[in-house]
């Protein structure tokens, strides 16, 4: 268990990749009380720097001592390191925050989304998972709906940008985009297609059922999250040439009738949610804009007039901020509370 203190030693495992850097700039601008930061990636990044607090902090590699002393560490390093290396990390009395796939969905690991079951925290034994980016910013949004009427069933489409793959997705996007506005031949590293002015209704691996691992993310994630097997939820994932930011097009389907300006005013009332839902004056949430900012972003609310009980939202949000690094600190914040 952690002891309360005044201030943490705090490590971030996978600190160079694009989701440990924001995880870093995360810590410093909610001023998580730190008495020192420890950065750590793979031996190739060793000797870099990683800037927090207006210092320059060396980039170590793990070893079997590494996390002696550490309070808290925040892992974003992929699920083979999380295996290896949590169990190192907790074994040093540390607890792990971590936001792979490696631990979602074991059942003594509770996976956490602090506006939707904070009280899972409380039954950790030394590793907490945080959720897949996508399954994040949809939870935040069903749970309060799901607390007033109860969800039947979900259908979700995700429109997820190059960030979710990492810092070489993007690049490889930026560089596409030059070389076709450059009449240039394309090259295709990260992805099987062209991604540049293209979309991939093909995310992670493909599964013997027809549907990709981040799409039975969404399935599984969102059940454990929500504390309620008997939701249907069914997933289409989808990656397109935005760098930041994924959108998603949901539609629910709830026990008892709700109106679209019942679920604004819900979703309005509710924690880390905005509703940004004037139709006729073109207002509806837009990954530009959302990038960079904590919550997550609600329009095109209506209901669905194929089914009694149906609504259809469209829900955006910065997938490097509450879709990994910020739910990961917010995870934290609520450890030492």
């Amino acid at each position: 268990m952690l002891k309360k203190k005044e201030k943490y030693i705090v490590a971030v495992v996978g600190a160079t990749g694009a989701v440990g850097r924001e995880m870093v700039q995360t810590l410093e601008e909610r001023e998580f009380p730190i008495e020192k930061l420890r950065v750590f990636a793979s031996e190739r990044s060793e000797g870099k720097k990683i800037e927090y607090k207006d210092k320059d902090i060396p980039v170590e590699v793990l070893k079997d001592d590494s996390f002696e002393g550490i309070d808290i560490a925040l892992f974003s390093a992929g699920a083979e390191r999380s295996k290896i290396w949590a169990p190192v990390a907790v074994k040093s009395g540390c607890v792990v925050i971590d936001n792979s796939s490696q631990w979602r969905m074991d059942p003594d690991v509770p996976l956490v989304v602090p506006e939707v079951n904070p009280d899972d925290i409380k039954w950790h034994k030394g590793i907490i998972a945080n959720p897949n980016c996508s399954t994040i910013q949809m939870v935040v949004v069903l749970k309060p709906i799901h607390d007033v009427a109860k969800i039947r069933r979900v259908v979700v489409t995700t429109f997820q940008s190059v960030s979710g793959t990492g810092q070489k997705a993007m690049d490889e996007l930026l560089q596409q985009t030059t070389d076709i506005l450059n009449f240039k031949n394309v090259k295709c590293n990260v992805y099987p297609y062209q991604i540049a002015f293209n979309v991939l209704p093909h995310i992670d691996k493909f599964l013997e059922n027809g549907y990709t691992k981040e799409e039975m993310k969404m399935v599984n994630e969102t059940k454990k999250i929500m504390g309620d097997n008997s939701i249907r939820v069914t997933a289409t994932t989808v990656r397109v040439p935005v760098f930041r930011g994924h959108s998603e097009s949901v539609n629910i389907e709830t026990e008892r009738k709700l109106t679209a300006n019942e679920v604004r005013a819900i979703l309005s009332g509710a924690p880390g949610i905005i509703v940004f839902d004037v139709p006729h004056k073109n207002v509806y949430p837009i990954p530009i804009n959302v990038a960079g900012r904590d919550e997550t972003y609600v329009g095109r609310i209506r209901e669905d007039e194929s089914i009694e009980n149906g609504i259809n939202m469209w829900i955006v949000a910065d997938n490097l901020r509450k879709g990994a690094a910020l739910n990961a600190v917010q995870i934290a914040e609520r450890l030492i509370s």
